[in-house]
């Protein structure tokens, strides 16, 4: 337990450090920060230690991305492989952190403040806006991290989003990134071997019940990986 602790403090040291130098390098070339965020995330997996299996691929005409959560090195994973320029749906209360809420700010994620009544409509604008650049959304439909076990059950702003906008989605399962660093019981694997799933995509105006077969897809897929690994 003493390894995993000692393992875990020195990938949040870092973080600290290299997600600094990033932010600091996107405020000074903001047109480049896509490539800043991918260099850092590959970079992880050689400070940090883990191998990356991946099934499936990327949909190039999915534009919103729904993933299972675990750890934050969901966001790392996903920044490290996935091709197009992402926009992160996060909370405001990331976003206010001193010196590191810049890693949402600067390259123009999607912040939303959950007490706000007008968090649904900011966040129906900001997605479409992001689409319209070129970029592909991604959302936790979970709305916080679970054991990385099982599926929690999905938030509506994911489903209202997809239908409102017409967004072709892809589900993502991601596996064994609790166990490469836990950042709530503070301890983390010496090394770590994640699984980067792409399942089906869907259109969300295709199927009344689509998002409830999604959950069940990603549900059960990621308890069959998790069975295996």
């Amino acid at each position: 337990m003493f390894i995993k602790r000692l393992k875990a403090l020195y990938i949040i040291i870092e973080f600290g450090i290299s997600v600094a130098i990033v932010i600091l390098l996107m405020r000074m070339f903001n047109k480049n920060n896509r490539f800043f965020r991918k260099w850092w995330a590959k970079l992880q997996r050689y400070l940090i230690g883990y191998s990356l299996e991946i099934v499936g691929k990327p949909d190039k005409d999915a534009k919103l991305l729904l993933i299972n959560h675990q750890s934050m090195m969901d966001i790392v994973v996903l920044e490290d492989n996935y091709p197009a320029d992402i926009a992160w749906v996060a909370k405001k209360e990331i976003a206010d952190i001193p010196l590191y809420g810049q890693i949402l700010t600067v390259p123009d994620m999607i912040i939303i403040d959950r007490e706000s009544k007008s968090s649904l409509i900011k966040l129906f604008k900001e997605a479409k806006d992001r689409v319209s650049k070129g970029r592909v959304i991604a959302i936790f439909p979970e709305g916080t991290r679970g054991r990385g076990d099982k599926l929690l059950k999905f938030r509506s702003g994911a489903k209202l989003v997809a239908e409102k906008l017409k967004l072709k989605v892809q589900p993502i399962v991601i596996v064994g990134t609790r166990e490469l660093l836990d950042s709530q019981n503070f301890k983390a694997s010496l090394y770590g071997k994640i699984k980067l799933i792409y399942l089906d995509s869907v259109d969300p105006t295709a199927d009344e019940d689509w998002y409830e077969k999604l959950y069940e897809n990603m549900k059960e897929t990621l308890a069959k990986h998790t069975k295996l690994t």
